[in-house]
């Protein structure tokens, strides 16, 4: 299957029909492929379930960052409040 998409520096891009989006096993004209979040191909359920647990890790802790990070947050509005200093830093979102 050629690929109709090419980079900045004229590098083809594959298209994602054209491999296992995990373990980049080619995917066969005539095999079955398991989607995941529209864009995501896979050769396998397993595969695919692989893909699942490790953006549901991703997330949990992402989760457990941001909590972390209100918690900092309330407790140096509240020194702040009673008149300590307080540091604050950057916070970077990608």
């Amino acid at each position: 299957m050629a690929s109709n998409y090419s980079s900045f520096f004229g590098y083809e891009e594959p298209h994602f029909l054209e491999s296992c989006s995990l373990c980049r096993k080619p995917l066969g004209l005539n095999s079955d492929i398991f989607m995941y979040r529209g864009d995501k191909a896979f050769c396998s359920k397993e595969c695919r379930e692989e893909q699942i647990e490790s953006d549901e890790a991703k997330e949990r802790s992402w989760k457990i960052s941001s909590r972390s990070l209100r918690k900092k947050t309330t407790e140096a509005a509240k020194e702040s409040a009673t008149g300590k200093t307080v540091r604050t830093g950057t916070l970077v979102v990608a």
